[in-house]
């Protein structure tokens, strides 16, 4: 089976979701959000850092649960923010990505 390389599009949702998921985590360590969410600190620090731009549905529920935040939310907003064009969402012009 070959897997389809990744569209610049998906590439930076993979960048802002990785933004996103930092931000939230803010003063929670790495080690400490992992444990929690069931995965590794290294599939963690991947997914922030934009390295793993695709990952599995499950392992972003569980980070966003362990964060405490909104699948729905998480979503729009990374849609948003990776959309060429003004966003009405600014807050998340703020994140680095």
């Amino acid at each position: 089976m070959v897997r389809e390389p990744l569209t610049e599009e998906q590439i930076e949702r993979g960048r802002v979701l990785g933004a996103m998921l930092r931000a939230a985590r803010a003063q929670r360590t790495m080690v400490d959000v992992a444990r929690h969410a069931g995965i590794s600190v290294e599939t963690l620090r991947k997914i922030e850092g934009g390295r793993i731009p695709t990952p599995a549905f499950f392992t972003v529920a569980a980070v966003a649960a362990t964060l405490d935040l909104s699948l729905d939310d998480l979503l729009r907003r990374t849609d948003e923010a990776a959309t060429p064009g003004p966003s009405p969402t600014a807050p998340l012009r703020d994140i680095a990505v």
